[in-house]
């Protein structure tokens, strides 16, 4: 894959943010998830995954790109193939982010590969982010990037891997445009392949709304969480591997291991390996 741009000359560029761990976003959220948010006062603890609320993009509208995300440019490189996805992550929490918290968070583009998959060119792009409060670290995240070509007229998707059937529970999801409108407006993703489903189907060719790769993520840590209460997490890791669409049910997989390891998965309704994940317990 050949590209005018050196996008490998973003490796290193770093932003600092700050932000607040504001109460409102947590509620809502927590009514989202369809939890009880009793808890969620101030000074007590954000739930694991729930940082996402924070430190959202804020392009101006005139910023705005065709497929609701920010031009591209600007901190992440100008990667031109269209279809952006947020492929996985690796997080460490080191301490509770509170409710109330100011927070500063300093974003680093870590990794730029390029490589040629099944179905075209790939561009992975990597983003470390360190959270704190008041030089005290927080939560230390990895997150994931690919981009990718649209696919040629005619052409086959690669065959998904099945998911485990070993589960030591399993809970049926079934999305709807709802539960992905209020996830897009909390994280104030303006992507439309979660709510605009012309677009999703007509442009980009996918059968219904995509559920968000980090929603997926969030369900898992909290179904873990519903089995276990008082579950704490030390460190978490996902992969998305097929995408999960509003057009059908899916299964929240875990399986719960030795010394706080839990495996999770997504199963969609066909059986298939939709995302993976691993959490240890905090000791």
């Amino acid at each position: 894959m050949s590209d005018p741009i050196d996008l490998e000359a973003w490796i290193g560029r770093s932003e600092t943010a700050d932000d607040e761990a504001a109460r409102a976003p947590a509620l809502a959220l927590a009514a989202t998830l369809d939890r009880d948010g009793s808890g969620l006062g101030r000074g007590d603890a954000l739930p694991p995954l729930w940082h996402w609320l924070y430190f959202t993009p804020k392009a101006l509208s005139s910023e705005i790109g065709a497929d609701g995300h920010p031009k591209r440019g600007g901190f992440l490189p100008p990667v031109t193939l269209p279809r952006r996805m947020w492929a996985g992550g690796r997080l460490e929490f080191h301490q509770p982010i509170l409710i109330g918290d100011a927070l500063r968070r300093t974003s680093t583009i870590a990794d730029l590969r390029r490589r040629e998959g099944r179905s075209g060119a790939l561009v992975f792009v990597t983003v470390r982010h360190e959270i704190e409060r008041a030089g005290v670290s927080l939560l230390s995240e990895e997150h994931d990037i690919v981009y990718r070509d649209l696919p040629g007229a005619g052409t086959r998707a690669p065959a998904a891997e099945m998911a485990p059937t070993d589960e030591s529970t399993a809970r049926v999801v079934v999305p709807d445009p709802v539960l992905l409108f209020r996830y897009s407006a909390l994280t104030f993703n303006g992507h439309r392949i979660h709510y605009d489903r012309n677009y999703v189907t007509g442009i980009e060719g996918y059968p219904g709304l995509i559920v968000h790769g980090p929603l997926i993520a969030t369900l898992l840590v909290d179904e873990a969480r519903r089995q276990r209460p008082g579950l704490r997490v030390g460190r978490f890791e996902f992969k998305a591997l097929h995408p999960i669409f509003d057009i059908h049910r899916f299964e929240l997989c875990c399986r719960f291991g030795e010394a706080g390891r839990i495996d999770l998965w997504a199963r969609d309704h066909e059986g298939r390996l939709a995302m993976s994940a691993l959490l240890h317990a905090a000791a």
